[in-house]
């Protein structure tokens, strides 16, 4: 049984640009749906939604039915267990929120890399090696695995070089939301100085060589980030979408 190829990861790696949805309602229906709309990853958040270990399993199985798109799982939290529990369900890209440091995005790695290039606990057969079935899975898991982390503070936007330079750190997807309450703007991630500042800060990543990423539902701002040369870009959420839909659709009847 051959090892699932990171469609996302060698997408980066050839230059191709990653347009997604960010999956919010915790509902394998929902991620079933939505991985047969052509986007080329979803976004399962485990941080800001009700899904836990066991949904994103359902998750996971049901982005694999409903097509082609990857899934992308952002933790609750950067904790080594976790991290060890959504690997060996078979998550090949992680993202880990409010990333600060070089030394954090360092140790964050370690937790991916089983001995003697990391920590990651050893499981003869998870679902990630097809229960076994992946005879070489602990051998070359590694290079299938996809680690994009968060920064979301003034903080970590000054230590951004650094943070692109650990081996192992495939991309910086940043979080408008914290980034501009950590500014002083709650809720403000659309306000021009918010975006000015995610223009640089994802210009500085692209110039140390990793890829950058946002959120944004807003199409204009969208098509600016792109056009600076952010390759990761969720372009809404499931959440958002059945909201402003349903609300359309109560107008139009109205």
């Amino acid at each position: 049984m051959p090892a699932p190829v990171n469609t996302f990861k060698h997408g980066l790696a050839e230059g191709r640009l990653q347009i997604g949805l960010w999956s919010q309602i915790g509902s394998a229906n929902a991620v079933e749906m939505v991985a047969g709309a052509g986007f080329d990853f979803i976004g399962i958040d485990g941080e800001h939604g009700p899904s836990d270990l066991v949904t994103i399993l359902h998750q996971l199985q049901a982005c694999a039915a409903g097509g082609a798109t990857h899934p992308m799982v952002r933790i609750p939290e950067a904790d080594p267990v976790l991290v060890k529990r959504y690997l060996d369900i078979g998550v090949q890209t992680l993202v880990f929120p409010q990333v600060e440091t070089a030394e954090q995005a360092a140790e964050i790695v370690s937790w991916t890399r089983y001995p003697p290039q990391g920590v990651r606990g050893f499981c003869g057969a998870p679902r990630a090696s097809g229960y076994g079935r992946i005879k070489d899975y602990a051998a070359t898991a590694a290079t299938e695995i996809a680690i994009v982390v968060q920064p979301e503070t003034m903080r970590a936007l000054e230590n951004i070089e650094q943070i692109a330079a650990v081996p192992g750190i495939d991309a910086l997807f940043f979080g408008p939301g914290d980034l501009s309450a950590d500014m002083g703007h709650l809720a403000g991630a659309s306000r021009p100085e918010v975006i000015e500042t995610l223009l640089a800060a994802g210009a500085r990543v692209r110039r140390a060589g990793k890829s950058a990423g946002i959120i944004c539902t807003d199409e204009a701002t969208t098509r600016r980030y792109i056009a600076a040369g952010f390759d990761i870009v969720a372009v809404g959420s499931d959440q958002g979408v059945l909201v402003s839909g349903c609300a359309r659709l109560a107008r139009l009847y109205r």
